[in-house]
């Protein structure tokens, strides 16, 4: 269950403190790097005299005063290169010279006399030279070009169009480089989430969880949680709302706000722990006209065509603050994860979506989109560690739509008709089956007499993993599943069972019994 946690940590010193801190009487003000008395300036490591950033050009007043570049002056003094590079004392008495001003002293020419066939005689024959030097290296460096080509190959047109190629091969066997990409992703998805919108709710959760007092009593405590949920689909009478089972776990009520802040009551049509899914509906009736026209039901696509890198936003009610928007990519396809639902006491191994567009706590149950702006899957699970970041997961939608279709088609049936298999159980977790090497699912415990459950044979022992194709992860996941069928119905439930050593599976055809 996603907690709507909210801390600000408030605190009257900042990032940068202001009094007697970073940028007060610290690195860049008195006492600072690049002030009064600061690192480069007043008998610093660099001169005397003079500051980086004082007053003036870039350098003023003399970066390097008595040091190898000069005495009482800096490099570039009096603005960012005036009075010349070494003028105004920029090297005096240092190892460019004695004279302060950094000149040197102007010596008397002596006028010479000209001579027939002097500079101008000499020009001529240099450019002379020159042509034909030209002419000759021209011809040769042609030359070798063409024979090169003849012997390696002209590079073709994919390698000039994508760039140089670092390592050319002379053998038969080429190695092609890599094409460049002519797709181009625009940062702004402003348009994609304007138009998603109204699509995607925030789900508030009340519920209530009962304690042991200090004093030996019982106690109540309501609690709240937030997620969020995505419009699915509609009928004549509800509009149906697609999340995960964490976030309506529990619930005494429910609240649905949509995009125009409206807030209805919702209740849960239907649950499946074992893939975290759950579908709540509203009543048409109880959603005002404006806000009617204002809803959409989303567009959903097809996850079994995603790619890795490929654009990735995620809309939800991060933090319970509201619908918020991240963006990010596809990392990873078909990831393994096990989940654990401490709430429910489910848990489970499934193949999630990875992506790097942040999903943080109350964006469970919300959507993660693609370019297009159609639903790829549900945000599910946070991977949460100091040493990692940027891992969410979602359902894939192609997983998760037919199991939604189902819980929206799907009936509970009445609890005088509902129908009985006749086992106590243990769950048997993730934790579990890799220490003791058993599969998950449920343990039967025990086989009630003259039970359904006893009747099609199965046994003390035996761990149940699916119920009617549907994979099973926990007695809850069981009975939850229970409640759609009415007593008399038959259906065929698989089990492990151990031989040998092993667990071997068998798939046993089981007529339901009638609960009372």
């Amino acid at each position: 269950m996603d907690n709507n946690e909210r801390n600000h940590n408030q605190s009257s010193d900042s990032f940068y403190s202001y009094n007697n801190g970073t940028n007060q009487n610290g690195t860049s003000q008195n006492n600072g790097a690049y002030s009064t008395n600061g690192a480069y300036q007043n008998s610093s490591t660099y001169g005397q005299n003079g500051g980086t950033y004082q007053s003036g050009g870039t350098y003023q007043s003399g970066t390097q005063g008595n040091s190898a570049y000069g005495q009482n002056g800096g490099t570039y003094q009096n603005g960012g290169y005036q009075q010349q590079f070494y003028q105004s004392q920029g090297a005096g008495n240092a190892a460019y010279g004695q004279n302060p001003s950094g000149r040197k002293e102007k010596k008397r020419r002596e006028k010479r006399e000209r001579k027939p066939g002097g500079f101008g005689m000499k020009l001529a024959k240099c450019a002379a030279l020159a042509l034909v030097f030209g002419l000759v290296s021209g011809t040769v460096f042609e030359g070798v070009h063409l024979a090169s080509g003849q012997i390696f190959g002209s590079p073709d047109s994919t390698a000039a169009a994508t760039g140089s190629v670092l390592t050319q091969s002379d053998s038969n066997t080429k190695i092609e480089a890599t094409d460049t990409s002519s797709s181009y992703v625009a940062s702004d998805v402003s348009d994609i989430v304007e138009a998603v919108m109204p699509s995607i709710v925030s789900i508030t959760n009340v519920s209530e969880a009962q304690y042991q007092s200090f004093f030996g009593g019982t106690q109540t405590q309501q609690s709240t949680s937030c997620g969020s949920g995505i419009i699915v689909s509609q009928d004549a009478d509800n509009l149906y709302i697609a999340t995960n089972n964490h976030v309506v776990e529990g619930a005494d009520s429910l609240t649905v706000a949509f995009s125009d802040n409206t807030t209805v009551s919702a209740e849960i049509k239907g649950t499946d722990p074992s893939t975290d899914l759950a579908v709540i509906r509203v009543a048409l009736s109880s959603i005002d006209s404006d806000t009617l026209n204002t809803i959409k039901v989303a567009t959903l696509g097809n996850s079994d065509d995603l790619k890795a890198g490929q654009a990735a936003i995620a809309i939800g009610n991060a933090l319970g603050y509201g619908q918020s928007v991240t963006t990010g990519v596809i990392s990873a396809l078909n990831r393994e994860v096990a989940v654990s639902d401490s709430n429910s006491n489910t848990n489970y191994t499934a193949e999630l979506i990875q992506t790097s567009a942040a999903i943080n706590p109350g964006n469970s149950g919300s959507a993660l989109l693609n370019a297009a702006g159609e639903v790829i899957g549900i945000n599910s699970v946070k991977y949460a560690d100091t040493e990692v970041e940027g891992i969410g997961y979602a359902i894939p939608i192609s997983t998760a739509m037919p199991i939604i279709e189902d819980l929206i088609t799907k009936e509970k049936v009445d609890e005088a008709d509902s129908a009985y298999l006749g086992i106590g159980g243990v769950d048997v977790t993730s934790d579990v089956a890799k220490t003791y090497n058993m599969p998950t699912g449920v343990y039967v415990a025990q086989v009630k007499e003259n039970s359904a459950a006893e009747q099609a044979g199965i046994q003390k022992g035996d761990i149940i993993t699916a119920f009617d194709g549907k994979d099973v992860s926990s007695m809850e996941d069981l009975s939850s599943k229970l409640q759609y069928y009415k007593a008399g119905t038959t259906v065929d439930v698989t089990i492990q069972r151990a031989s040998n050593g092993q667990y071997e599976e068998q798939t046993l055809s089981v007529t339901l019994g009638k609960k009372n």
